[in-house]
């Protein structure tokens, strides 16, 4: 189905929009605005009582000098499909029909009314759908994290399996969407309709790039 022809959902909780919005910066590529803004997001969460699932991936981000952690990020988002950030990649793979999907994706930003500054990347990139959640249209955002649970649960039991600190992130963001966290792939499979083609790219790491470095998350703003 596409984007822009679902429903709208119930706006999110205020604490939910928290959530989306502090994970839209610690799972950006860290550059050096988003580590300087780590002791706001951490501030913010402590306000919303969102702070445990969190704490792993904070501590991580400070953890390393910058260009430490800007390599370990690479290495595990961009160079690995195991976590892939890009939510099309789990249910279309490296496929045609993946471009018509990211095109409905676009135009479910230019639906909102909101003026989307992609900054080169892919419109399914996570952290941005996450800001557009929480800043944007927050009930077409919900809806279009909704539309990509199955793609949200497989990238949270990839980080669980290879116990990276993220994997608490993925569950908050998970955990404001309603229902149980299915806890294999296969239960996942029962979240779509389609063939399991979603599972692509899970069984072995990968070592080629299979999308762009990833950026600081788009800026979403008011306009036409």
């Amino acid at each position: 189905m596409s984007p822009a022809a679902l429903n709208l959902t119930v706006p999110p909780s205020k604490r939910a929009r928290v959530i989306y919005a502090a994970a839209s910066v610690v799972l950006s590529y860290p550059d050096a605005e988003v580590i300087d803004r780590l002791p706001l997001v951490e501030q913010a969460l402590a306000d919303a009582g969102a702070l445990d699932g969190f704490a792993d991936t904070l501590a991580h981000l400070r953890s390393m000098p910058l260009m430490e952690v800007q390599a370990w990020h690479v290495q595990e988002f961009d160079l690995s499909r195991r976590h892939a950030l890009h939510l099309t990649y789990w249910t279309d793979g490296d496929t045609r029909r993946r471009g018509e999907v990211l095109a409905s994706i676009k135009q479910t930003y230019r639906d909102s009314g909101l003026v989307v500054d992609l900054d080169g990347e892919l419109p399914d990139y996570l952290p941005m759908v996450l800001e557009f959640a929480a800043n944007g249209a927050p009930a077409l955002g919900v809806a279009l994290l909704n539309t990509y649970r199955a793609s949200l649960e497989l990238l949270r039991i990839g980080l669980r399996e290879d116990k990276l600190p993220q994997v608490g992130v993925l569950t908050a963001v998970c955990d404001t969407l309603g229902g149980p966290s299915p806890q294999t792939r296969a239960e996942v499979q029962k979240l779509v309709d389609s063939p399991p083609t979603e599972l692509v790219g899970l069984d072995s790491f990968i070592s080629t790039t299979p999308f762009p470095v990833g950026q600081s998350p788009a800026t979403v703003k008011q306009g036409g």
